[in-house]
């Protein structure tokens, strides 16, 4: 079995486990892992290492990311996505008639009159709130912010994951913790109505601009929401749940996620990412599937599993072969999982010993990876790099290996 990544483009509603799994099943191997866990509703990249290439995987996870995600202002709900219950403010009114206020004294300030106006669908409506929402987010999300992680999060207190805390009943409380926002780009603003029982519910236009709230509780009750389409480009461990619920906050009206996407992690890009960041990649599709089985108590219990998009008729050995040849290789992955030393194979032999040798680190580099490049290598067998180790800063003029991978 050879090392490498497969980028897989993780479809809606399997966990980032599910596609692991597939992987494993795919390339008859149990040494596979991710970088980058992704929620059952999001989609998008998920980078996954495969035999030696594994060990690269903590390195991966550190790098900056971007997500195309929709936040919908003006509805909160207990996790922060569209996953969880709603939570109805019952003075959601006042609450959009205030902040239409803050569109008026905004206009004002910049010598354009402008009137109060509840979101619409009208053009007009839709440039006010756009601006708004731009506004605040240049204002309180960009650049180095602190931020409190979601409560359903994969976060550990004492041992135990937020999100099973939660579900418990317990009280979670979590710290605020520095992050950077690179990007935080509005794309699109849609004002409507939707339902204010179903989180993720369809967005209507609103029939007016006078229309209100519903009675909460009515079975057909709707509220007023705006949708905004947003690109995120951020450091690792940014939550962009907590995002669209801040900038909810920030607002007075509330928010949450509805859809998550993501297309970039470090220099590795899906063909359809727009941060001009990363360098496009093939990426394996795959979708769910719904499978059935019976539990130890006999009840049929119907979940969704990964199932990877390959050729059809094709037999076990050429569906791995199939998927060998559209994966990133060793050298490939190492190079963009961090900086490269290219060593030759003297240098390779004294460091695969655990020896040190007489090479320097750029200043502001902390590790990089030591690679035999193919066609530096006197080897006859060597066909690709030869990725060697790991390597940090021993002293000023020296460097030695923190992990070192076995010659093949």
């Amino acid at each position: 079995m050879s090392d490498g990544l497969l980028i897989v483009d993780k479809p809606l509603g399997v966990t980032s486990f599910d596609a692991v799994a597939a992987v494993r099943g795919a390339l008859h191997t149990k040494k596979v892992g991710h970088a980058g866990t992704l929620d059952p509703m999001a989609t998008g990249m998920l980078v996954i290492g495969f035999g030696r290439a594994t060990r690269l995987l903590q390195y991966i996870v550190e790098h900056d990311k971007t997500y195309e995600a929709t936040i919908r202002l003006g509805m909160r709900t207990t996790t922060d996505d569209a996953e969880g219950e709603t939570i109805i403010d019952p003075e959601a009114s006042e609450r959009w008639a205030a902040l239409s206020e803050r569109v008026v004294e905004s206009k004002t300030e910049s010598g354009d009159p402008a009137q109060a106006v509840a979101p619409s669908t009208t053009s007009t409506s839709v440039q006010t709130w756009r601006g708004l929402i731009e506004r605040t987010i240049a204002e309180r999300f960009l650049g180095d912010i602190e931020q409190v992680p979601n409560t359903f999060s994969a976060i550990k207190i004492n041992g135990k994951r937020a999100y099973d805390l939660a579900r418990e009943g317990k009280e979670v409380e979590l710290k605020e913790r520095p992050v950077h926002i690179a990007e935080f780009a509005v794309l699109d603003v849609r004002p409507g109505r939707t339902s204010s029982a179903l989180a993720g519910s369809p967005l209507t236009a609103a029939a007016d601009t006078d229309a209100t709230d519903s009675t909460p509780g009515d079975a057909d009750a709707t509220i007023t929401v705006i949708d905004v389409d947003v690109r995120v480009s951020c450091s690792s461990g940014t939550y962009i749940r907590a995002l669209a619920r801040d900038l909810g906050e920030t607002l007075g009206v509330g928010g949450h996620l509805t859809r998550l996407r993501r297309t970039r992690v470090g220099r590795f890009a899906l063909s359809d990412d727009h941060s001009g960041l990363g360098a496009t990649v093939q990426a394996i599709t795959a979708h769910a599937e719904a499978r059935t089985f019976t539990n130890r108590e006999g009840e049929a219990i119907t979940r969704s599993r990964c199932v990877l998009d390959t050729p059809e008729g094709m037999s076990g050995e050429e569906r791995t072969d199939w998927l060998l040849a559209r994966s990133v290789p060793m050298g490939d992955a190492a190079r963009g999982a961090m900086p490269v030393i290219e060593i030759d194979d003297v240098e390779a032999r004294e460091l695969r010993f655990g020896r040190r040798l007489e090479r320097r680190l750029a200043k502001d580099v902390m590790q990089a990876a030591a690679i035999v490049p193919a066609t530096a290598g006197t080897s006859e067998t060597q066909t690709q790099d030869d990725v060697v180790a790991i390597v940090e800063r021993a002293n000023a003029h020296q460097i030695k290996p923190s992990v070192v991978f076995p010659a093949e």
